[in-house]
Parts: C-alpha cells; sequence; structure tokens
C-alpha cells in the first residue's frame, strides 16, 4: 500500500518559502527598514463553497483570488489546484516526524480573468485512488500554488495557500467473537466477525485488520465478503502484547471502527 506525501513540489517549495523568508511573519513598527519583510508581489487566496461535504452531497465549488501587491486584480495567472486527502500517520514510538501523511490529485490549472479570479467548479471531495482508507482523517484539503517563473528552485516567486473541507462521515459498526480470550505463544486463535455499513453501502470489501504487537500496526489482513461477514486467524507469538481489531470502509464517507479484543497472552513476563 504506497503511501504518498504532500505533492513533492508543495512541500519543497512550501519549505523553500520559508527558508527564504517569503513566509515570515511581517517585521514589528521598531525594526530597521532593512530588517523588514520584502514586499510580496502577489496575494493568492482560495475557499469552497460548501465548506463540508456529506456522505449525499460530496461536490464543492472551488474559488480564488490572486491580486497584486497594490490589491489591484491579477489577470492571467495559472493557478494549480490539488486536492490533498489527509491520513494519520502511524507512530507508536512518538518519533518527530508529520503526524500526518497525504495523497494529492490534480484538479486543474484554471487562469485568473481579468478581476483576478479563479474557478473550478463541482469538486468531487472524494478518496478516488486504490489505495487502504485505514487511518483516514475526514478532512481534505484544497490548495492553490502558483510559481511566477514555473521553477521550483526558486522560492522567491512562489506562492501557496489552502482550505480545509471537513468530510461528515456515516457511522458502521463490527460485532465479534472470538474462540480462546487466555493465550499462549503457538496458539491460534479465530475471529469471526460481521462489519455493519449504512444502508445503501456496499458491505463487500472492507478491510479488517488485526493488531498483535504494539508496534506493528497490523499483522493480519482480510476482506469482508457480500454479507458483510469476515474470519481471520492468527498464531499467537511469545511477545504478541496488544490485541486490536481495526476495520476500514471503502468509502470516505464512512468511519471505521477500532476494537480491543478480550484476549490475554499467558506468554507474556508478568508485571
Amino acid at each position: 500500500m504506497s503511501r504518498n506525501s504532500m505533492s513533492t513540489r508543495l512541500a519543497a517549495t512550501a519549505a523553500l518559502l520559508l527558508a527564504a523568508g517569503a513566509l515570515a511573519v511581517p517585521a514589528s513598527a521598531s525594526a530597521k527598514p532593512a530588517d523588514a519583510a520584502p514586499v510580496r508581489a502577489y496575494k493568492l487566496t482560495v475557499t469552497t463553497n460548501p465548506t463540508s461535504t456529506t456522505y449525499g452531497s460530496r461536490h464543492v465549488d472551488v474559488t480564488g483570488t490572486v491580486t497584486k501587491a497594490d490589491g489591484t486584480p491579477a489577470p492571467s495567472i495559472p493557478v494549480t489546484i490539488q486536492e490533498v486527502v489527509r491520513f494519520t500517520t502511524w507512530n507508536p514510538w512518538s518519533d518527530p516526524i508529520d503526524p500526518t501523511y497525504y495523497e494529492p490529485r490534480d484538479l486543474g490549472t484554471p487562469v485568473t480573468d481579468a478581476n483576478g479570479k479563479f474557478s473550478i467548479r463541482n469538486v468531487n471531495i472524494d478518496h478516488v485512488t486504490g489505495s487502504s482508507l485505514l487511518n483516514i482523517q475526514h478532512q481534505v484539503d484544497i490548495t492553490a500554488f502558483y510559481d511566477e517563473d514555473g521553477n521550483p528552485n526558486t522560492p522567491q516567486d512562489g506562492y501557496y495557500t489552502d482550505t480545509r473541507v471537513t468530510a461528515k462521515a456515516k457511522t458502521s459498526s463490527v460485532s465479534y467473537t472470538v474462540n480462546k480470550k487466555r493465550v499462549k505463544k503457538g496458539t491460534i486463535f479465530t475471529i469471526q466477525g460481521k462489519v455493519t455499513l449504512p444502508r445503501g453501502v456496499e458491505r463487500e470489501g472492507t478491510e479488517v485488520f488485526l493488531q498483535t504487537y504494539w508496534e506493528n500496526e497490523d499483522r493480519v489482513k482480510t476482506t469482508t465478503e457480500e454479507d458483510g461477514f469476515f474470519v481471520m486467524s492468527v498464531r499467537v507469538r511469545g511477545y504478541d502484547d496488544k490485541f486490536v481489531l481495526r476495520t476500514a470502509p471503502r468509502d470516505l464517507y464512512v468511519a471505521g471502527v477500532t476494537k480491543k479484543l478480550p484476549i490475554v497472552n499467558t506468554s507474556l513476563p508478568r508485571r
């Protein structure tokens, strides 16, 4: 399952903009003129209408503006627009890494009109790749980017902004039984269960993950059958210490479920 970081170009450019002082906080009034941040040639904005979507209403209109430093409209400016689906990074070690990873999708490059405005109508806010929705955040970023010379290695003439759309998800549930609650090294235990999704949502193909060790997000994976049922078995290791069931429906607008299983590994050292 491939996981992309946010559009390499945009992420790198944003970092370079910060390094170059292009996104710096304005200098205080007491600062010397030489210390003031350089005047930016353009200002870029982007918004969506509406600002949230639902299972039955997934589309928004994306609009924005580009203005010059003096506030006048900037016509004929190409603005790159992306939808960026957000996921929570698995990080049980609390490492100093980005808590979110991203899947970007190009929406187009509209050009500003005589009033400095651009728009893309009827944008579908959704997850359109085949990647897993485990760890999905039900928030989607709409990003806007303009580079005066088209060269990401010259950050001083790059402009970036974004806005967030909340994807309001319906709830799901999972029921299960386990054939053993006290296990030890070498024990094979089986989970049988059913994922229940909202009416009208296809039940087949929902991903089900089983975690058995604190460092690993999952050890066993299966998918539900057409009636929502699943079966999975695993052989216990001596160090397995955390038994958690997670579901990941295939629809961005249906939330998954996490369940801690009542299983004890007696092979673990007593505390």
